[in-house]
């Protein structure tokens, strides 16, 4: 099976649909989406949208930090005052048919599944803080032991690495395998890639395709009004 990951699209409807249109070009079975659909960009209902539009093939659609902060009352845990005002900004902007989308998405900002006899998690952040912690190498830990693969978001910067946890199988060495990938950010990278990113994974082949994708920058900079801080329109052109 092959599976379109997108995550952290934060309102660029620009990078989205720049996304989609390469992703086409390519096969895939289903899409999941990992998180932070909303927030930092100027167009969260047309990008809800756009999502709403793939649901025949979405196995998840998770909420993010993003989406927690604004239903839960948790934006004093952004790490900046801009990051709060943004999140007030966009909140009064949605619509109800908005709302009652990203309500209905998966609240908990995990979901288990199986895959061709394999178990996956796809998660926004991770285990310790499904929407506020990141999976980086070296901060995985034992709870993740029992799935093959781990797919997450959150950090804005892709990765794939491999972790071997000790187990009672001498047929196998002893080890069991966990895969964790990150596709990257379609709409804020921050990686130094200021191209939408995002990825294609096949449970078959255990093959990752990272995707990064050039779109008009200078258009959804033009969207941005004096209400946002004019960092979060900057860093588009910087990846950072």
């Amino acid at each position: 099976m092959r599976i379109l990951l997108l995550a952290d699209i934060h309102s660029n409807l620009t990078a989205l649909r720049a996304v989609l249109e390469d992703a086409d070009k390519k096969s895939f079975d289903k899409i999941a989406f990992l998180g932070d659909l909303i927030d930092y960009g100027m167009r969260p209902n047309e990008t809800v949208a756009l999502i709403r539009q793939l649901e025949l093939k979405l196995c998840c659609s998770l909420w993010g930090n993003h989406e927690r902060a604004l239903f839960a009352n948790e934006t004093d845990r952004f790490a900046s005052q801009r990051g709060v005002d943004c999140s007030v900004f966009t909140k009064k902007n949605l619509t109800v048919e908005t709302i009652e989308y990203l309500q209905r998405m998966s609240r908990n900002g995990f979901y288990d599944w199986e895959a061709e006899g394999c178990r996956c998690l796809f998660i926004h952040g991770s285990l310790q803080d499904p929407f506020w912690k990141e999976i980086a190498p070296g901060m995985q830990g034992e709870g993740y032991r029992a799935y093959d693969f781990v797919f997450s978001g959150h950090s804005h910067r892709p990765h794939f690495f491999e972790n071997y946890y000790e187990v009672d199988c001498s047929a196998m060495r002893n080890r069991k395998k966990t895969v964790f990938i990150n596709p990257g950010s379609v709409g804020q990278p921050r990686n130094h890639n200021k191209r939408a990113q995002y990825g294609i994974f096949d449970t078959k082949t255990e093959s990752m395709e990272f995707c990064a994708v050039s779109y008009d920058i200078e258009a959804e900079q033009s969207l941005y009004t004096e209400e946002i801080h004019s960092f979060y329109k900057e860093r588009l052109a910087r990846g950072i």
